[in-house]
């Protein structure tokens, strides 16, 4: 058997809001902390049966990258659910509503950049 780690290092300002985020894995193929603008860790509370959610952005993360990231994050989560329970119809679902919310911030993007 074999231990894996991931770690992350929160620089936070004195309003204790992120100014920066690391982490480092045993299993990144990329060696050395890599820094990134957000992070979404959710993890199951198995004695209250609910999500623990520890959802982590820098200032700097743009608000279209931030809604990308959220996307992506819901089309994992649609893939993972469907591998993890066979589950095609919600997983089908989710799929749909990540397609639907893509073409909505492509529209959203487009707008602004006529701005």
């Amino acid at each position: 058997m074999k231990n894996s780690e991931i770690n992350f290092k929160i620089l936070l300002d004195d309003d204790n809001i992120p100014e920066q985020i690391s982490w480092s894995a045993t299993e990144n193929p990329n060696e050395g902390i890599e820094e990134t603008k957000s992070i979404f860790i959710g993890v199951w509370d198995n004695y209250n049966k609910g999500l623990m959610a520890l959802p982590l952005w820098t200032k700097e993360m743009e608000v279209f990258d931030m809604k990308r990231f959220y996307i992506e994050v819901i089309g994992s989560i649609g893939d993972t659910l469907e591998r993890a329970t066979g589950d095609q119809k919600t997983a089908l679902l989710i799929e749909n509503l990540c397609k639907t919310m893509t073409k909505d911030l492509r529209e959203e993007i487009k707008a602004a950049e006529k701005m």
